[in-house]
């Protein structure tokens, strides 16, 4: 009998129990094996170089780069790598947010072992997977045509890039740091978050984070510490 091909995984999630418990589990399955961890998005950049994973487990939440904008960087980057998202968030926005980005799943954290798994098998087959907890019809919505874009939701009429400094800029990141994470001058920085103020009619950061709040891209409790 030839030996069984088993899907590799990397995980990422910056609190060490969730992560050391995910690796445990899946290691502990006949067809995968766990190749590498991250704490923080910029190191799951950096290690995906090297330990080639088939399928990323990565949460949102996480510390220098956020797991949204690591998928987007996978997608371009290193397109063979199949992201499945476990994340605490289970609002439609970002649902979509992340199949834009370019995941194969989305999985809610405390779903049982047996969902986490076969997400993690369908992104290795090059399958979708929504967290039953999900509105299971997102997926094929969502590939079947764009999602649509009414004129009063004012954040879809941002670019790609605009809506990256602008989760950056409400997450408390200087213009510094996210010129070093984006690869780009502070100059291109400042000029994406004019334009981002503009198109959002935000004068300033407090009504940017409100705005955020409002229609659900940041947690109201973030700004509460």
């Amino acid at each position: 009998m030839e030996p069984m091909d088993k899907v590799k995984v990397m995980v990422a999630d910056d609190h060490p129990v969730v992560r050391g418990g995910l690796q445990l589990l899946l290691n502990a399955q006949p067809d995968m094996e766990v190749v590498g961890d991250a704490g923080d998005g910029q190191t799951v950049l950096e290690k995906l170089k090297f330990c080639r994973p088939d399928v990323l487990m990565l949460d949102i939440s996480m510390p220098e780069v956020n797991g949204l904008d690591v998928a987007r960087r996978v997608r371009e980057d290193f397109p063979r790598v199949r992201v499945v998202i476990v994340s605490m968030h289970d609002k439609d926005v970002y649902v979509r947010q992340a199949l834009e980005s370019g995941v194969f799943g989305y999985v809610l954290k405390g779903a049982s072992s047996s969902e986490l798994l076969e997400a993690v098998r369908a992104a290795g087959r090059g399958d979708y997977y929504l967290s039953s907890r999900v509105r299971a019809d997102l997926i094929q919505a969502y590939l079947k045509q764009p999602p649509p874009q009414p004129a009063s939701h004012t954040y879809d009429l941002l670019s790609e890039r605009e809506q990256q400094v602008f989760r950056m800029l409400v997450e408390g990141h200087s213009t510094g740091e996210i010129a070093e994470q984006l690869f780009v001058s502070p100059k291109t920085v400042e000029k994406h978050r004019v334009n981002v103020m503009k198109k959002l009619d935000c004068p300033d950061l407090l009504s940017m984070v409100k705005f955020g709040i409002r229609i659900g891209i940041i947690d109201p409790d973030f700004w509460k510490s």
